[in-house]
């Protein structure tokens, strides 16, 4: 298999000149258009680095997955999960992270490249409060660079055409993935338990 190995062969291939709009799109700030689409985005994955390696993680709330503080600064509050702390351990050691923001129906998407620091301010959580619960902790992110992104591959992809959505019942379930996995598991316990679970511990 041949392997690119460099940017100059890459140019090559793709040439080195870009479209204009795809360099005055990136602003080191929120524009205003720019917040409101952010703002109404209730999913995003958030990409982390550490001595481990990378990590891609979903992040989704109802109304808003991040509160925008200031045109530099974002809030992502970080609520109930597996505990496995895999993305707020990067941000610990190591504050680079991004974001990519979806919205349903829309095939534009945003996209966020900054720093962050992770929070457990009392005020700062509290200020989250959702069902009587607060997240644990907040990543306060500082913006470096945002921009939306061209929405090829969302339209290739025909992502929000509910004639393509995949019937659940023809996928594996986590419980039949999790015994694939580990080979001694309850996985119809495990599946017959989990939405009932999940319903409970949401915040």
């Amino acid at each position: 298999m041949k392997i690119i190995s460099s940017i100059e062969e890459l140019n090559t291939i793709y040439g080195a000149g870009l479209s204009p709009a795809s360099v005055t799109k990136v602003t080191k700030q929120l524009t205003p258009l720019y917040r409101e689409m952010i703002e109404i985005s209730p999913f995003a994955a958030l990409a982390t680095v550490g001595p481990e390696g990378l990590d891609c993680s979903p992040r989704g709330d109802l109304g808003g997955v991040v509160r925008v503080a200031d045109d530099e600064t974002l809030h992502l509050p970080d609520w109930r999960g597996n505990n496995r702390v895999d993305s707020l351990s990067n941000i610990v050691r190591d504050p680079r992270l991004a974001l990519m923001f979806l919205i349903p129906g829309s095939n534009t998407t945003m996209r966020i490249n900054g720093r962050g620091v992770v929070s457990n301010d009392e005020t700062l959580l509290s200020s989250f409060e959702m069902c009587g619960k607060h997240p644990r902790t907040v990543v306060v992110i500082s913006i470096d660079e945002v921009y939306f992104q061209c929405a090829r591959a969302v339209m290739r992809a025909e992502l929000w055409n509910g004639e393509h959505f995949a019937d659940p019942a023809k996928l594996p379930t986590p419980g039949q993935m999790l015994k694939a996995a580990t080979g001694d598991f309850d996985q119809e316990t495990y599946d017959r338990e989990w939405p009932g679970r999940a319903a409970k511990t949401m915040w």
